[in-house]
C-alpha cells in the first residue's frame, strides 16, 4: 500500500524531475484519448514507470498504433486497450467491467474541440462538446467509482485548459443552445471540467474518501513543436520550421504532458490542487498555480454539479469514491 504524506505537510516547491520518475510498479492507471495528443504523451511516460497503463479509446486501430510506438520507446511497458467512446453515455457505463478490481488513477484527458459551425450533438442529444469534454467525464467518474475506492489513494486527474481562463459558464445556457459560437463552446466545455473537478474535491473531502480530485493543464503545446512517434504524430519538415518562433513561448505536446504526468504520480500532491507550466502557465516545468475565482466559483458549481449529474444521467454518491 502506498504511504500518502499528510495534506498539512505538503511543500510546493518540492523538486519534481520529469525526466525520472518514481516508480508505479504494482498500480494502474487509465488515460481517456490515450491514443493521440497529450493523452498519448501521458500514456507513454506513465509507462515508463512500471505501472500498468490503460488507453481508453474509441478507435481500436489506432490505440494499436499508439500501444506499438509506445513499446518501442519503453521496452517491456505494461499496456492495455479498452474501447471508450464518450459520446455515447450507456457506453461509458459499462467501461469498469474490463478494469479490474482497481484503479489508481484516471486521467481525463479525451476530448473534442471544434473550430466551425454548426453546432453537433453526441448520440444522447449533447453539444458535443460539452458532452464528450464534460459529460462523458462525469458518467466514467461514476462508472469508475467502485475500482477507483478500492485502491489505497485513488486519484481523478482533470486535464483542464488555457481556453478556460477567459470564459465564465451560464448555468442557464451549459451547452450552448442560444448562441453557440465553437471556440467559446469550447473553452466552456474545459471550464466545466474544471470547476467540476474543484467541486468533486471539496464533495470528496467532506464525505472523508481517500480519492482525490486533481486538476492539470498542458499550457501551449502545439502539435509543430510536438516530437514525431511513429504511427501516432508526425508533422512535415515545414511544418516544424514554421513552429520554431512559437517555441520560444509554448512547447510541443511531449512537454505538455509534464503537469498532469506529476498529478498521477507525485505522492505531495494534494487534492483541490491546479497544476500547469512552470513559465506564464504556458511552457516548462510543472508547478503549482493558484485556481482562479470564477473556476471555484461554489455557487455556480453547484448548480453545474446537479446539471452535470442530470445531463450524464449519474448519481454521484460520494459514499461510493
Amino acid at each position: 500500500m502506498s504511504s500518502v504524506p499528510p495534506r498539512s505537510s505538503v511543500p510546493p516547491s518540492r523538486p519534481w524531475d520529469v525526466h525520472r520518475l518514481p516508480s508505479a510498479v504494482g498500480r494502474s492507471f487509465l488515460i481517456t484519448g490515450g491514443n493521440a495528443g497529450i493523452g498519448y504523451f501521458v500514456a507513454e511516460q506513465l509507462a515508463g514507470t512500471g505501472a500498468l497503463v490503460v488507453l481508453g479509446s474509441r478507435d481500436r486501430e489506432k490505440a494499436a498504433a499508439a500501444m506499438a510506438s509506445i513499446r518501442s520507446r519503453v521496452p517491456g511497458a505494461r499496456l492495455r486497450a479498452i474501447p471508450l467512446d464518450l459520446a455515447d453515455l450507456a457506453s461509458v457505463r459499462t467501461v469498469a467491467d474490463g478494469l479490474g478490481d482497481r484503479l489508481d488513477a484516471v486521467v481525463h484527458n479525451a476530448g473534442v474541440a471544434l473550430d466551425d459551425p454548426p453546432r453537433r450533438t453526441t448520440k444522447d442529444g449533447h453539444e458535443l462538446m460539452f458532452g464528450v469534454n464534460h459529460l462523458g467525464h462525469v458518467a466514467l467518474t461514476r462508472a469508475l467509482a467502485p475500482v477507483l475506492s478500492a485502491a489505497p489513494a485513488a486519484r481523478i486527474v482533470t486535464v483542464g485548459s488555457f481556453a478556460a481562463r477567459s470564459e465564465r459558464l451560464d448555468p442557464d445556457d451549459l451547452q450552448s443552445g442560444r448562441d453557440y459560437r465553437p471556440g467559446r463552446a469550447y473553452g466552456r466545455s474545459k471550464l466545466a471540467q474544471m470547476s467540476f473537478a474543484f467541486e468533486l474535491d471539496r464533495r470528496l473531502r467532506a464525505a472523508g474518501s481517500t480519492v482525490l480530485s486533481v486538476v492539470a493543464h498542458p499550457g501551449g503545446a502545439l502539435d509543430s513543436l510536438t516530437p514525431p512517434r511513429a504511427g501516432v504524430h508526425a508533422a512535415s519538415r515545414g511544418t516544424r520550421l514554421r513552429g520554431l518562433p512559437a517555441g520560444l513561448l509554448l512547447q510541443g505536446k511531449d512537454r505538455g504532458a509534464w503537469p498532469i504526468v506529476r498529478a498521477v504520480l507525485d505522492p505531495y500532491v494534494q487534492g483541490g490542487q491546479l497544476w500547469g507550466p512552470r513559465a506564464f502557465g504556458l511552457r516548462g516545468t510543472p508547478r503549482l498555480e493558484p485556481a482562479r475565482a470564477h473556476m471555484t466559483d461554489p455557487a455556480v458549481a453547484g448548480r453545474l454539479w446537479d446539471a452535470s449529474c442530470d445531463g450524464a444521467g449519474v448519481e454521484l454518491h460520494l459514499g461510493l469514491l
